[in-house]
């Protein structure tokens, strides 16, 4: 299975509920008629999307059996997955924003900046949203900058001091 978002709130009254989604564009999970809810460590039940509409960042919507705000509110903090069988195949040096969500980020110096919260993207290249202990740090997703992504390991060392100003 490959996260492709999560359920972050309820959305209204009517059993609709806000998906924030991990990947590039808001609205690639429309490519996948079956989604999976469930935790990282399972047990996943795989679910058909009643509706569904693409907002600015986010997605609302409304599973089966799901039909006001508190069965909605049962929802939060799902996550929204589909099987990676069912995705395109990447390039070399190609990552899906869903697999670097949740990464140590490193930098050169063996400093721990954090963990890969979001991504963003700015039009110019797309930017990791670094959290750790004190402000969010934002690191572009650049050659000269990120030196390696170890799917592994679960790292991502980066060419970034810990004080850059984000």
């Amino acid at each position: 299975m490959v996260i492709m978002g999560r359920v972050a709130s309820a959305f209204g009254i009517r059993g609709w509920v806000k998906i924030q989604p991990f990947s590039e564009y808001v609205d690639s999970l429309l490519d996948y008629e079956v989604w999976y809810l469930g935790q990282e460590q399972g047990p996943w039940r795989e679910t058909k999307v009643t509706l569904v509409e693409a907002r600015d960042k986010t997605l609302a919507a409304q599973f089966p059996g799901c039909m006001d705000r508190n069965a909605a509110e049962k929802l939060r903090g799902m996550l929204i997955a589909v099987p990676r069988s069912s995705l395109p195949a990447q390039e070399e040096d190609e990552y899906y924003w869903a697999d670097l969500i949740g990464l140590a980020v490193v930098n050169v110096a063996g400093e721990i900046l954090g963990v890969v919260g979001e991504l963003l993207e700015t039009g110019a290249n797309d930017v990791l949203v670094v959290k750790g202990s004190g402000p969010d740090i934002l690191i572009p997703f650049l050659s000269s900058v990120i030196g390696e992504v170890d799917m592994k390991a679960r790292t991502i060392r980066v060419d970034w001091s810990a004080d850059y100003l984000s």
